[in-house]
């Protein structure tokens, strides 16, 4: 069994809880080197791997040894990190949003095909197994028409999450681009595209920055979404949820409503409309609470995309249209019209 050669660029905090554990954890990566402008960390990080460090990305890919990244930077780095990556033949697995535009997201799918590698957004939600059962029962037709759905993230911010704290390049728009809708919005956009199996059409916005003083990026956005078949429904991403994280969504359909990850033990509710209840408990979803980093399979998923040559189950394309999305939801908000994707 190969060994897949694994560097990390970016030793903040996403690498720290979900990308390393997950590739130390799995008995075909070998982690070979970090990166971080911020020499002490990436210093650090690469004393407790026992690895080498770079405090430069351009140096790190030129490496031969190395045949997969993990791009794992602020949200601005992301295109370019991965364009470089790819051109220097390596696989790519990318934090999201994949990019600050479509332009920058067209770019690093060309730099995957040209090269020939995997290039594989890190859309977390669609591994959770709660959202798998959700999409097996609107697929199989179980649960009828699907009218509406209501979905949110949020949680008390970036600063009680990101290395950085207060200072965390979150909150600053030349880096982030975004806010909470490119750090939880657009987690939502790609899980409701996938659990419905349709694409957004249309799109209405509220995007605000009410919570955190000093931000220059939103902290509180709700938008109305519609799909092709005119599925409709809101999505809340947010910063200003001050005590439990929401990591809710819910459906409503001809047949049932379906609540997940609305219980604090049945992941999946399915509320018949007979009167009739099943609950499924299928283990929670990762939190940023302590105790909630189990595997997120996102990283099994790259790895395995690569030893198994298959495509990954979020490509390039698909990380687009999750980003076009959100995308979407800021031109709606600064035109205040509803926006056509």
């Amino acid at each position: 069994m190969s060994q897949i050669k694994v560097a990390i660029i970016g030793c903040g905090s996403i690498s720290k809880h979900r990308h390393l554990p997950e590739y130390v954890n799995h008995e075909q990566v070998e982690i070979v080197a970090v990166c971080d402008i911020v020499e002490e960390r990436a210093k650090e990080t690469a004393e407790t791997l026992g690895v080498e460090a770079y405090y430069d990305y351009e140096q790190l890919l030129t490496n031969p040894e190395i045949d997969a990244v993990s791009v794992c930077t602020p949200n601005y780095l992301h295109a370019p990190i991965s364009i470089a990556a790819l051109k220097a033949g390596k696989h790519v697995l990318c934090e999201k949003p994949m990019a600050t535009s479509k332009e920058e997201a067209e770019q690093m799918i060309a730099a995957a095909k040209m090269s020939g590698k995997k290039l594989m957004i890190a859309h977390n939600q669609r591994f959770v197994p709660s959202h798998q059962k959700a999409r097996q029962l609107i697929e199989s037709g179980e649960l009828g028409k699907i009218y509406s759905f209501r979905s949110a993230f949020g949680h008390g911010g970036p600063e009680g999450w990101s290395v950085d704290g207060k200072d965390s390049w979150f909150f600053k728009k030349e880096q982030a681009f975004i806010g909470a809708m490119g750090d939880l919005g657009v987690h939502k956009t790609d899980l409701l595209r996938y659990i419905l199996g349709e694409e957004f059409v249309e799109v209405g916005a509220f995007v605000e920055t009410s919570a955190k003083e000093g931000a220059d990026v939103d902290d509180t956005a709700v938008c109305v979404l519609k799909t092709e078949s005119g599925i409709v429904g809101t999505l809340a991403a947010s910063w200003s949820y001050v005590s439990k994280e929401d990591n809710s969504t819910i459906i409503y359909a001809e047949k049932a409503i379906v609540r997940l990850e609305d219980d604090p033990v049945n992941s999946v509710i399915v509320q018949y409309k007979n009167g009739e209840v099943v609950k499924y408990e299928l283990g929670g979803i990762q939190t940023n609470e302590s105790g909630g980093q189990s595997s997120s399979g996102v990283v099994n998923h790259f790895i395995r995309s690569i030893t198994e040559d298959l495509e990954p189950a979020i490509t390039g394309e698909e990380g687009m249209k999750s980003l076009q999305v959100v995308l979407a939801a800021l031109a709606s908000s600064e035109t205040k019209q509803i926006t056509k994707i």
